[in-house]
């Protein structure tokens, strides 16, 4: 069973924080999220760890970016699997920025982590493709709703490859004891999960006590997902962060920035 601490990917002082789409919620990335312009703002507030998605053009290109469509938050409409790259590249999010490749993000952030979530099988090849040109196994950690894509990117990769379980779908919720006991004793030396997930009427609360301690014995490391837009605040992280948990992603990442801060675990401004 695969630990965290054999994962360059994991050696941090303190609890990791992690810019969701690069801070989407911080007031000057709002409308940008998975932007360069974004992850500059996170990276220069002192964030070493960044989350993005990936999907694969028609034509094979492997862009960062979250949806399946462009149309949410660009000028361009259309799925981007059904559309080359020459198309996506003109699209503008919030109608000034380009939608960035994820090959821009290694180059642009040499020395950060990237928590990768492959969002298609289209885009499994073009994943370990870009990771193995950068050679950046140790610095990116892979997770999916799809434990075939993490299986087959690890058999790839190599064991050195960090990968996370616990991404939440509803269908696998549905008997939430089996699925936290399937988390506990996979191969993947994290699990990443919310706080609690809704199914069929109910809030299941999924961090607990309990799983902090059942993980931390097995040797992984638990970070908790916000929920994009959420009320999260202080408080909350704080609350979190007394259980033990390992690291937080968020929106949110000025309100992170000065919890970890109180706790003693000031972020690095980028030079």
């Amino acid at each position: 069973m695969s630990r965290a601490g054999d994962f360059a990917y994991f050696d941090h002082r303190g609890p990791i924080a992690m810019a969701h789409r690069g801070g989407a919620a911080y007031g000057p990335n709002v409308g940008l999220e998975n932007t360069v312009r974004a992850f500059r703002e996170a990276v220069a507030m002192g964030y070493e760890y960044l989350e993005t998605d990936v999907h694969a053009t028609s034509d094979g290109e492997l862009v960062a970016f979250h949806d399946t469509h462009l149309d949410r938050v660009t000028d361009v409409e259309g799925a981007i699997v059904e559309l080359p790259y020459a198309a996506v590249r003109e699209a503008r999010i919030n109608g000034t920025d380009a939608v960035p490749l994820l090959t821009e993000l290694l180059e642009e952030f040499p020395t950060t982590r990237l928590n990768i979530d492959i969002k298609a099988d289209t885009a499994l090849a073009p994943t370990v493709d870009t990771i193995r040109r950068h050679d950046a196994v140790d610095r990116v950690c892979i997770g999916s709703f799809s434990e075939r894509r993490v299986r087959a990117a690890r058999r790839a990769l190599g064991p050195g490859l960090a990968t996370a379980a616990g991404q939440v779908g509803t269908g696998l919720l549905r008997y939430a004891p089996g699925l936290l006991s399937r988390w506990l004793h996979t191969s993947a030396p994290v699990l990443q999960i919310p706080v609690s997930h809704r199914t069929r009427g109910r809030e299941l609360t999924l961090v607990t006590p309990g799983l902090v301690r059942v993980a931390h014995r097995l040797g992984k490391q638990v970070h908790v997902w916000f929920h994009p837009w959420s009320d999260e605040d202080a408080p909350e992280m704080h609350r979190l962060l007394d259980l033990g948990v390992d690291g937080i992603v968020t929106d949110h990442i000025d309100v992170l920035r000065d919890v970890l801060a109180e706790r003693g675990y000031p972020l690095q401004p980028a030079a």
